[in-house]
């Protein structure tokens, strides 16, 4: 008979142990190797068996092994030390704090999923993995984040095979007690319930779990409590999963509730909830909502209001193509606000925010809707700021889209997390330190031998746990039946090691390796340079085509003869990723460009001297410099069958041909010294680059810091600014139909213009109602290409106003002069336009109103 629900009894700790418990109710030890190392020396194959979870670790463990662990003094003195440790780190001023002039108390950050531990899995991929890195990597630093999300009783999915490949996903139910959790609490340690009003006369409630994530609170939303319907209590039931209105409910708890969760965790914390907010993906751009609705019952209207919450607001973008942005019908997003959902915020206002620019009175989008609430925006990588702006800019019509307001903060990852022990011991045994990410890899104070000693033991871990994982999954297959001998000789650890691990949606081409599965089999099986691969990734349960993808490399993986060379391993996640990333020599990507809008996966196999082998997109485009791996060339047709034909092809040529005879090419000691340069060139160029420490230092000096300035000055002398700023926009927009250029001159140059002649410029402009303040009237100049009218490298100045015999500018309506000049510094070709946007010192970007006027 199968249980309706499980749960772990933990043995009581004995007083001497105490410090155990505090080292497992923060999440530190997710990332914490000396805590790791103590807590694997209590069952080291429970604690890899568990996953590295210690919770559970702690019910698997005897009373007599407990009763061992007391009596030993020296384990108890070291479990004390570590619990000092985890103190200090809690307490003492960090980067962060060492920061000078006004910064914010605290930030929020809203994020649908969470991939923090293996222990706690609230994650399907990327996205849920850069937002756990991105809480680590901010507790690290002293960053104030107060996280939120909703807490998944079944998490995304566990994926197993069928007999014929096809991917099966079970959704074990997960039960909060066994995590590191607690719940959020009244006074009267009564849990606090968050409360959303929905259509019909029903109300949504959610409880609210705490994490402590090092110095970071994650607040995640639950709505599997007595107070709901069944119905309503299967809102948060499964990451991703349910139709439209499932998905409209998750999405509207994450935002407006996650929004009530900060402000009643504030209230009990005795801290004043943060101004300066963070949306990683549309998903819980709601949140944006709740803040102006609460700004509107504080006496701002709904346009006052706005300027407020968007000076404060910063959005992130993770996705490169409209249909991975979540869109509603706008008669269901309607049905939902004509409610006391948002009391004093009118549903128009609110469908306006969503508004496709496409499409009036189409899809309510998502994305649309964090762009127009956000001031600040990003993309993930340099090329996915690009992509972005390109994407979304007819949200900016007129404006080019070099002109769009979406800047670029590329990913990083967390490096505590990702790099593997042995390689951090390496680390420590060399210089003295764990620091992986400032060492000196080119040093010849790390030998050739010991690196390579490394890199062989880590392989050898990948393909242990490989070999486990094949194992186990044969055995759920096919219980009670004899294990082939064949499976403990899968992978072979001295041979070339290739991996691939990601989501499998179509246009990551899973399957552009079996392009040419005759010429595959011969580098698998090649007798003097053969190469192995380890394949993993999940499917989203409703992507039949995704899921296809998978069964094939599955049936060719089975063919007997390659069997032991090519791979696939079911149910990827973080505790997987943590062998596999370390243990692959070329890490393989391949997605059509510019699709990737990062790819985070190749970072983590570079923090450990793994080099990439990978089409140019995401960050690889910006990284890779020729020594750190190689560039799958991109074929420039619109074929899309010739397209895949030619960059297989270009993959297979760069194994066969460049990578396999350089990793085989052994010095008289065995070791592969040239292939070794590369690595040591990887990690000591890219584990900076790559680390998360890098990029929350960029949000918080780039973004942060400039929303809790914009927002304060907005805020202050009861919203003095923001009132003002609501009042001139909608000024300027309904006078911009006044302005337009009149008449563009130019002079000061030769027949033949040279270096370091200046071009003078004057431009007539009328202004309507308008005043000279009010607007930028600016020359936009750059290259000129033969037979290409549009502008490259573009540059812009401001003209400035002519003024009048009484030392005053005309204000009265009639055309006025602005003029100024351009110095020309570099020869070819030169254009220039003049155009016209409006001007304000609380505006963080000319386009920000979407309003313009070019010369013609």
């Amino acid at each position: 008979m199968k249980a309706i629900r499980r749960f772990t009894v933990r043995p009581a700790l004995p007083e001497r142990l105490s410090s155990l418990e505090t080292l497992s109710g923060n999440l530190r030890w997710a990332w914490h190797l000396p805590t790791q190392e103590l807590f694997s020396e209590i069952s080291p194959d429970a604690w890899r068996d568990y996953q590295h979870d210690p919770v559970t670790l702690f019910g698997e463990i005897s009373q007599q092994r407990i009763d061992e662990l007391a009596a030993d003094d020296d384990f108890v003195g070291r479990a004390n030390a570590l619990r000092d440790d985890l103190k200090r780190y809690l307490q003492e001023p960090r980067w962060y704090q060492g920061l000078e002039g006004d910064k914010p108390e605290s930030i929020a950050y809203f994020s649908p999923e969470y991939g923090v531990a293996a222990a706690l899995p609230q994650y399907s991929g990327g996205l849920g993995i850069l937002a756990g890195d991105h809480l680590k990597s901010a507790s690290d630093l002293g960053v104030p984040l107060i996280a939120v999300g909703l807490f998944y009783r079944a998490g995304y999915f566990s994926q197993s095979l069928s007999s014929d490949g096809w991917q099966q996903e079970t959704y074990p139910v997960l039960d909060p007690d066994g995590l590191p959790l607690r719940v959020l609490r009244q006074p009267d340690s009564s849990p606090v319930v968050i409360t959303l009003s929905l259509p019909d006369d029903r109300v949504l409630s959610a409880r609210v779990w705490v994490a402590a994530v090092g110095r970071v609170t994650l607040l995640l939303l639950d709505t599997d409590i007595p107070e709901n319907s069944d119905e309503l209590s299967r809102v948060t039931d499964r990451l991703y999963g349910g139709a439209e209105e499932h998905r409209l409910r998750q999405e509207l708890l994450l935002g407006i509730g996650g929004v009530r969760a900060i402000r009643a965790w504030a209230e009990r914390a005795g801290v004043r909830p943060p101004e300066v907010f963070h949306t990683n993906e549309g998903h819980a751009g709601f949140l944006g909502l709740e803040r102006i609705g609460d700004l509107i019952r504080g006496g701002l209207s709904f346009d006052e209001a706005l300027q407020v919450v968007r000076a404060g607001t910063v959005f992130t973008t993770h996705t490169p193509v409209p249909a991975g942005i979540d869109r509603f019908s706008t008669d269901l997003v309607r049905r939902y606000f004509e409610t006391d959902l948002l009391p004093g915020v009118a549903v128009d206002d609110i469908l306006a925010l969503g508004r496709e620019p496409e499409t009036a009175g189409g899809a309510f989008n998502m994305a649309v809707m964090g762009l127009r609430l956000g001031q600040r925006a990003n993309g993930v990588s340099q090329l996915h700021g690009q992509v972005s702006r390109g994407m979304f800019s007819s949200l900016w019509p007129g404006f080019d889209a070099d002109d769009v307001p979406i800047t670029s903060i590329t990913n990083g990852v967390h490096a505590p997390s990702w790099t593997a022990p042995e390689l951090t011991a390496l680390a420590e045994a060399t210089w003295g330190s764990r620091d992986t990410v400032g060492a000196d890899w080119t040093s010849p104070q790390l030998s050739t031998a010991a690196l390579w000693e490394t890199r062989n033991v880590m392989r050898a871990e990948l393909v242990a746990d490989a070999r486990r994982r094949v194992a186990r999954a044969w055995a759920s297959q096919n219980p009670g039946g004899v294990t082939p001998s064949w499976l403990a000789s899968i992978l072979d650890p001295n041979i070339l090691t290739i991996g691939f691990a990601r989501r499998v949606p179509t246009y990551k081409r899973l399957t552009l390796m079996l392009h040419d599965t005759d010429r595959l089999k011969r580098l698998l099986t090649d007798p003097e340079r053969p190469i192995q691969i380890v394949i993993a990734g999940k499917s989203h349960p409703a992507d039949e085509e995704g899921k296809r993808l998978i069964q094939k490399v599955v049936e060719f993986a089975s063919d007997p003869s390659v069997r032991e060379r090519i791979v696939f391993l079911p149910d990827y996640d973080i505790s997987m990723a943590q062998k596999l990333y370390p243990g692959t020599d070329i890490w393989l990507n391949n997605p059509l460009r510019p699709f990737e809008a990062c790819g985070t996966s190749g970072m983590k196999a570079a923090l450990n001297g793994a080099l990439n082998l990978s089409i140019l997109d995401g960050w690889w485009d910006e990284f890779f410099d020729g020594e750190n791996g190689w560039a799958i060339p991109s074929a420039v047709t619109t074929d899309p069958v010739e397209r895949d034909r030619l960059e297989a092809n270009s993959m297979y040529e760069l194994i066969e041909h460049q990578i396999a005879p350089l990793f085989y090419d052994r010095n008289e000691n065995g070791e592969p010294e040239r292939w070794l340069t590369h690595v040591r060139h990887t990690l000591a160029t890219l584990s900076p680059q790559l680390s998360a420490d890098r990029m929350v230092r960029q949000y918080v000096s780039e973004l942060y810091l400039p929303a809790h300035s914009s927002q304060a000055e907005l805020r202050f002398d009861g919203y003095r600014a923001a009132r003002q700023l609501a009042e001139w926009k909608r000024r300027v927009a309904a006078a911009w139909s006044d302005v337009s250029i009149v008449h563009v001159e130019s002079g000061g140059l030769d027949a033949t213009p040279q270096v370091g002649d200046e071009l003078r410029l004057r431009a007539t402009v009328r202004l309507g109602s308008l005043s000279p303040d009010d607007v930028a009237v600016q020359v936009v100049y750059g290259q000129s290409k033969t037979g290409d009218e549009e502008l490259h490298e573009t540059r812009t100045r401001n003209l400035e106003v002519e003024q009048d015999e009484r030392n005053g500018a005309e204000h009265d309506g009639s055309a006025l002069e602005f003029v100024g000049s351009v110095k020309l510094r570099r020869p070819g070709g030169f254009g220039y336009s003049v155009r016209v946007v409006p001007k304000n010192n609380l505006l963080a970007n000319a386009a920000e109103l979407g309003l313009i006027h070019t010369a013609e």
